[in-house]
């Protein structure tokens, strides 16, 4: 029988330095990314990428810093920044970190979700709606994190 597969777990900076703001806790990605992964020969799925929450419908990658992300009736979480691709996502599935990186002259670098922080909490359940409100006062897109 095979090993699970490893996942590539995120370390926040904030963990060496307590002090900076954790940017890094919430990990979400959008479920259009495991299509896109299947026709490119690639097997994953939900939860392989070490990923919290999985929408459907949002182009989370575009959207706009402090996007808050409404979760199920109460939670919501504020985008931070891209994900950037871990340096283990090879050791899940050779060439998966190239493919996850993108060769589109515009849009995002990365096309492995995006990481945010938690405003306010609730429980979130498979199947509830996942709702964006961009930020009225500001539109600079998402870093690097």
């Amino acid at each position: 029988m095979p090993a699970a597969p490893s996942r590539c777990r995120f370390r926040s900076p904030a963990a060496g330095q307590p002090r900076l703001p954790n940017l890094h806790q919430v990990h979400l990605i959008p479920a259009e990314l495991f299509a896109s992964l299947s026709d490119a020969g690639f097997r994953v799925a939900a939860g392989d990428l070490g990923e919290n929450v999985t929408t459907a419908g949002l182009d989370l990658e575009r959207m706009p810093l402090r996007t808050l992300i409404e979760l199920g009736p109460t939670a919501i979480v504020e985008l931070t920044g891209l994900r950037t691709p871990c340096v283990l996502i090879d050791r899940f599935q050779p060439g998966l970190k190239q493919q996850v990186l993108s060769s589109a002259e515009t849009g995002p670098p990365f096309k492995s979700g995006v990481l945010g922080v938690v405003r306010a909490g609730g429980m979130v359940a498979a199947g509830d709606t996942a709702r964006a409100r961009p930020p009225s006062f500001s539109f600079r897109p998402l870093p690097a994190v």
